[in-house]
């Protein structure tokens, strides 16, 4: 059996996902192998803009095209760490390549470059992560706590985030109102 892959994919949560954290959330999923997943909850602003969030680590902030931009919780792993997915890739010192020309970065370095009045021409910033240890995201899915579809980065850089969530449903041709928050199986 093909082990499953699915980096960049969407977790749309189920109507009946009971964990608080997850409730209603859309994940982009930035690596997924045998040994678990990980990616950032796209659709949780947290009443932060980026000025803020540089002022809190001390970096001078020269690219006003991005100070109002808001920062997200990305879930609850390392929540006092920022995680920026960000096109172009880049080169910076700590980087997942997503995809050729996306990636996510840990490194301060791309903040410092920001600061400067540089950095990535397109960025999401979280705090945190959404992180499944091996199997555990394959076991959600058998409970149907999740939908995955093809991501469309677009629906991260290009919609406000309250947008998201349901955009996301649209990949896959399926409007809120049609989901029950009573799971089945065929």
């Amino acid at each position: 059996m093909e082990a499953m892959n699915l980096s960049r994919q969407f977790l749309i949560a189920m109507p009946a996902m009971a964990d608080p954290i997850f409730a209603k959330s859309l994940v982009f999923v930035c690596d997924h192998n045998d040994q678990g997943a990980m990616g950032v909850i796209v659709n949780r602003p947290l009443g932060m803009n980026m000025r803020t969030l540089f002022q809190q680590v001390d970096i001078e902030l020269r690219r006003e095209d991005v100070a109002e931009q808001e920062v997200y919780f990305g879930g609850p792993v390392q929540t006092d760490r920022g995680f920026v997915l960000h096109q172009p890739l880049g080169n910076w010192q700590s980087t997942l390549a997503v995809e050729d020309e996306l990636g996510l970065t840990t490194s301060k370095d791309v903040l410092l470059a920001m600061g400067e009045g540089g950095g990535p021409d397109r960025m999401f910033i979280s705090l945190g992560y959404a992180g499944w240890e091996a199997g555990q995201l394959e076991s959600e899915l058998g409970q149907n706590a999740w939908l995955t579809v093809d991501a469309d980065i677009e629906v991260i850089f290009s919609l406000p985030s309250e947008q998201r969530y349901e955009a996301a449903l649209g990949l896959l041709g399926i409007d809120m109102a049609m989901l029950s928050d009573t799971a089945g199986h065929a």
